[in-house]
């Protein structure tokens, strides 16, 4: 009897709670659509009122405006060339368009921003350009979130953009540095058409599979990496961020990507194919191509005479440099360089020809006292290897001292892990060098591809490969070498600045052409 009453008890007490969930669900269910109501009314009165803004300014200008979402567009690097000739090709095409760059740059005015991009690529506007600056990058920079890194720099982009917006509300907003996650924000409360250049993706299927494989690499740390559990949380991740980064960046109108690598991720992310085209950054081949290729065995070049005089001139054997362009970044894989260069020189003997005419030279820029770092890390792994005689490390140099080194280097050595597309290997082609490229990504899809049936370079993937590869250049006659350079410099007319602002023109015609006049 007992048992029964604590069994009726038990039902009493779980009917009253179902009682008491009842009556607090109607109340939640009456304000989340009340709160839900309240926020649709100020999402829409924060559009009206940036509309109204917009208005105002194009009856005082009296035309359009398009607005680049650029925070680093002071940085000197491929991104900002991209920037600076679709601003030029514009300008030219769109006289009646006024234009606009958002900017976090500090400390320095637009003058000089223009001043910079004029000495370092060479590139000057036909007309002013204006300049929002914005007082709060540092929510967009990866040393501001020591964890969680993509979440919290996408988050802190819409909070830059949301800067921005306020700021200035253009009719046209282009991101080009990839920050997706500013694209709703344009679109949907300011009201603008967007377009979007696709350099890297945030997040992709490679990320996804280095996690799941539990592979140690740059951006997957090795505690876990060793870890099934937080390997798995990782996965997880990653994939809520892939869903939420696809979702924002299907708010472009248009959306253009630097390469086959790089179209191939955004297609499975974005899934907006009928508004995605491939155009090719503009690389500064010109300066390359005024060098004329010549016969090695006609040209000693000009570190051959340096060193001639250093011998007294009895140097009558061909030395062969190796050279590498790049900062000193984790993901170029500047160790994957050197020891295959040492399995290279184990290859060759000490006769002519031998491994005393083989040098590697590593050419790149510091960032910060990470890579600084990292250059000592490098250079006491070729003491431990016993290759420092043959290894040069030469930081931040001037253009002309590059330009010297790639063409007096018989390879252009290329070691980054699905690099999206590969500017620096461009640039080697151009000099006139044999390419050895990572067989991955954009040198694999885009660049170190056949030209009009003829091979343009070589491709590996492990230190065995790469040491390989150079013992079959090293090989090679003069003459074979000299036809695999003109194939290749033959092959980078692809990606002038000509080709890259006729591609960006045409994808860019149809939003263009809906601006009002």
């Amino acid at each position: 009897m007992g048992h029964d009453n604590h069994h009726h008890h038990l039902s009493l007490c779980f009917c009253d709670l179902m009682r008491l969930l009842w009556s607090l669900l109607v109340p939640c269910l009456y304000l989340s659509l009340i709160l839900t109501l309240v926020l649709l009314l100020l999402l829409l009165g924060v559009r009206m009122w940036l509309q109204g803004r917009r208005k105002t300014r194009r009856a005082q200008d009296d035309g359009p405006a398009v607005a680049f979402f650029h925070p680093y567009c002071n940085a000197g690097g491929g991104g900002e060339r991209v920037l600076w000739c679709s601003l030029r090709a514009l300008m030219h095409r769109y006289p009646g368009v006024s234009f606009v760059v958002y900017t976090g740059d500090q400390g320095v005015t637009g003058e000089q921003i223009l001043e910079g991009a004029r000495q370092r690529f060479n590139i000057t506007l036909p007309r002013s350009v204006t300049f929002v600056f914005l007082r709060h990058r540092v929510l967009v920079e990866a040393s501001s979130y020591p964890h969680f890194t993509l979440l919290g720099q996408s988050a802190g982009s819409m909070f830059l953009g949301w800067e921005a917006l306020t700021a200035f509300v253009p009719d046209l907003y282009v991101d080009s540095m990839g920050y997706a996650f500013t694209l709703p924000i344009f679109r949907y409360l300011g009201g603008c058409k967007v377009a979007s250049y696709v350099h890297y993706p945030t997040v992709s299927t490679d990320m996804l599979s280095v996690v799941r494989e539990r592979n140690p690499r740059f951006n997957n740390a090795d505690f876990i990496s060793r870890n099934p559990i937080l390997s798995a949380l990782k996965v997880v991740y990653y994939c809520c961020f892939a869903l939420l980064y696809g979702l924002a960046g299907s708010c472009s109108d248009v959306i253009m990507v630097n390469s086959t690598w790089t179209l191939g991720h955004i297609l499975a992310l974005w899934r907006s194919p009928s508004r995605t085209s491939i155009v090719y950054p503009p690389c500064d081949i010109r300066a390359f191509l005024d060098v004329p290729l010549e016969d090695e065995d006609e040209m000693e070049g000009w570190e051959e005479l340096g060193r001639e005089e250093e011998d007294g001139g009895g140097g009558d054997r061909k030395r062969h440099s190796i050279v590498s362009v790049g900062q000193f970044r984790p993901e170029k894989d500047h160790q994957l360089q050197i020891r295959a260069f040492r399995k290279l020189l184990d290859r060759k003997g000490d006769g002519p020809g031998g491994r005393e005419s083989l040098r590697l030279v590593l050419i790149g820029g510091c960032r910060n006292q990470e890579d600084e770092e990292r250059v000592l890390m490098l250079r006491g792994l070729c003491q431990e290897l016993g290759i420092a005689d043959h290894v040069e490390f030469k930081l931040n140099i001037p253009f002309e001292e590059l330009k010297r080194e790639l063409v007096d280097a018989t390879i252009g050595l290329h070691t980054m892990w699905n690099e999206h597309f590969g500017i620096g290997v461009v640039e080697c082609m151009a000099a006139g060098t044999i390419v050895l490229a990572h067989k991955s990504g954009g040198p694999k899809l885009d660049i170190v591809v056949p030209y009009e049936g003829r091979q343009t370079g070589f491709l590996a993937d492990s230190e065995d490969s790469y040491a390989a590869a150079m013992e079959t250049i090293l090989s090679l006659s003069p003459a074979a070498r000299l036809e695999m350079r003109r194939n290749a410099r033959d092959s980078v007319e692809r990606f002038s600045d000509q080709e890259f602002e006729s591609c960006f023109l045409a994808a860019m015609e149809p939003l263009m052409g809906t601006l009002e006049r």
